[in-house]
């Protein structure tokens, strides 16, 4: 709809292409760096701070050089956990916990062997039950030493690798970070960014539109993102070429922003 209406080849604000910004390159940097090493590497964050968008740039970064299967449904028993790794890793699986364990270290090193970068991601990792953290730690052991085992859960997850039950897993972590909401001038440096990408001129968005979603945003890039494109298709509904303070407005008083914004905790 947005496309087709501004006459682009590629969406606006798309998760998939979403560049990263400087500090994220630093965090992207030390990721590849510790996969060279070996290491067990956190990203934390509240949801919208950016996670997603170092998750897709691991992904995308070098597929032939750099294998990242991903483990996004973590609210599973260590048996289907083990059976979606193997889904990830191209491997058929047979239902028996210690043979799948035995063919996904196989596969590692065969990756290892032909000199490519194993890096696993576990999303969502402060949803997985402890159990099962701590056997994917020792199922990790087994792994040659160029991986680097990535999750990417909220800040609840440090809380729970501070239990004394973790400590196995938390001292064996080489890297750490938590993502902070961002700044006003780097959120409008991505807006502006994100419509360079597509071809869209600065402009599409007022001063006062830019502003308020800026303000509206908080700082976080998912809420960011969601609130331009919620605009831009208000603008189109209308039939018009710029997002003005009037789509900003009628898109916060959804009731998903107002009961946000109206909660005592917003205040």
């Amino acid at each position: 709809m947005i496309r087709s209406h501004f006459g682009l080849k590629q969406n606006p604000f798309d998760p998939q292409h979403i560049a990263l910004l400087d500090h994220q390159k630093d965090i992207f940097d030390i990721l590849l760096v510790h996969a060279q090493q070996g290491g067990l590497c956190l990203i934390l964050g509240h949801p919208g701070t950016g996670k997603s968008v170092l998750k897709h740039a691991l992904i995308n970064h070098d597929p032939k050089r750099i294998i990242t299967p991903v483990l996004n449904r973590t609210l599973h028993t260590y048996h289907n956990i083990l059976r979606i790794l193997c889904q990830a890793f191209e491997i058929e699986f047979n239902g028996q916990d210690h043979h799948c364990e035995r063919l996904l270290v196989q596969q590692a090193f065969k990756i290892h062997q032909s000199g490519k970068m194993l890096v696993p991601i576990i999303d969502d990792a402060h949803l997985m039950p402890g159990e099962c953290l701590r056997k994917l730690r020792l199922l990790f052991e087994d792994l040659p030493r160029s991986h680097n085992l990535i999750l990417i859960g909220q800040p609840p997850l440090m809380d729970a690798l501070r239990l004394s039950i973790n400590e196995e897993v938390r001292s064996r972590v080489t890297y750490s970070v938590t993502l902070q909401p961002l700044a006003p001038e780097l959120i409008q440096a991505f807006i502006l960014d994100q419509l360079d990408r597509v071809g869209l001129a600065h402009n599409t968005f007022s001063d006062d539109a830019l502003a308020l979603i800026i303000r509206s945003g908080e700082g976080l890039l998912r809420r960011t993102r969601d609130l331009c494109l919620s605009t831009l298709i208000e603008t189109v509904r209308e039939q018009g070429r710029t997002v003005t303070l009037q789509h900003v407005n009628r898109v916060l008083m959804q009731p998903h922003w107002r009961e946000h914004h109206d909660s005592p905790c917003a205040s």
